[in-house]
């Protein structure tokens, strides 16, 4: 299971918690637990918000795949 990081102040979320360990996982392309949380999604799986109450988006999800998933 994940959650959603908070906004960097200057960047888009550069991150997502992977809640059974705490590991903060960074969205770079190379590291394998990105590639994981992105493959993850692809099976229509949807990560805690960072604030209970709002959505993780289906455009937000879409956006990390292919970034995460650049190859598919």
């Amino acid at each position: 299971m994940y959650k959603k990081s908070p906004k960097h102040p200057i960047f888009d979320e550069i991150s997502v918690i992977r809640t059974t360990d705490g590991a903060c996982i960074p969205f770079d392309p190379a590291n394998t637990d990105a590639q994981q949380f992105a493959k993850w999604l692809k099976e229509g799986n949807v990560p805690e918000p960072t604030v209970e109450g709002e959505q993780v988006t289906q455009e937000w999800i879409n956006q990390t795949i292919a970034l995460l998933l650049p190859n598919g």
